[in-house]
């Protein structure tokens, strides 16, 4: 059967909290440091086959920690793109288009946040990936928020407003063994 721990990345430096940086090629903090050596120091990548990573920095650095040479660099768990919406506080795109982005749960289809790319777009690329797997694999995806819930709600065919309960933790996850959807959480030091 087909199994993945979806990992978020760990926690990204302070002054992007607050702020849209989906694609955006931001740092991890000094406590999101201090996590990934955790989760590398825990052994969690012997339990996998492959162990993959968004492109990101903050992805793929603890994807590295985790893997090593093993890492795999899998564009299709990029965050979403949200074009020039990035690295703007959440709070000034509120008042610059009001209620606007609900748009990306109530027209996936069609609203495009920032320029950028839809959520079913967003959906249709990481249901790209977890489809293309082989069906006996298991693989741990470093990846981020976006990407894992639409993935998971997808997979639970739920929409997109459900979605937002699905998003993990930084340095927390979801299992997806079949079509089952499960949280995970790191195992304590």
């Amino acid at each position: 059967m087909r199994r993945a721990l979806l990992l978020r990345h760990t926690e990204v430096a302070p002054h992007w909290a607050g702020r849209c940086y989906g694609r955006s090629d931001v740092g991890l903090s000094r406590a999101g440091r201090a996590q990934a050596q955790g989760l590398a120091a825990s052994g969690l990548a012997r339990d996998f086959d492959r162990v993959l990573a968004s492109p990101a920095r903050r992805a793929r650095w603890l994807g590295g920690l985790l893997a090593g040479e093993r890492l795999e660099i899998e564009p299709r768990l990029a965050e979403r793109d949200f074009g020039s919406w990035e690295g703007l506080g959440w709070n000034a795109i509120w008042h610059a288009t009001g209620n606007a982005m609900d748009g990306m749960i109530d027209a996936p289809d069609s609203f495009r946040p920032g320029g950028g790319e839809t959520t079913a777009e967003l959906a249709a690329r990481v249901l790209d990936w977890w489809e293309g797997l082989p069906a006996d694999t298991t693989v741990l995806a470093v990846a981020h928020g976006g990407p894992i819930a639409a993935l998971a709600g997808t997979l639970l065919r739920q929409a997109p407003r459900q979605w937002l309960a699905l998003v993990p933790r930084p340095g927390e996850g979801l299992l997806v063994a079949g079509g089952a959807v499960s949280p995970w959480k790191p195992p304590a030091p």
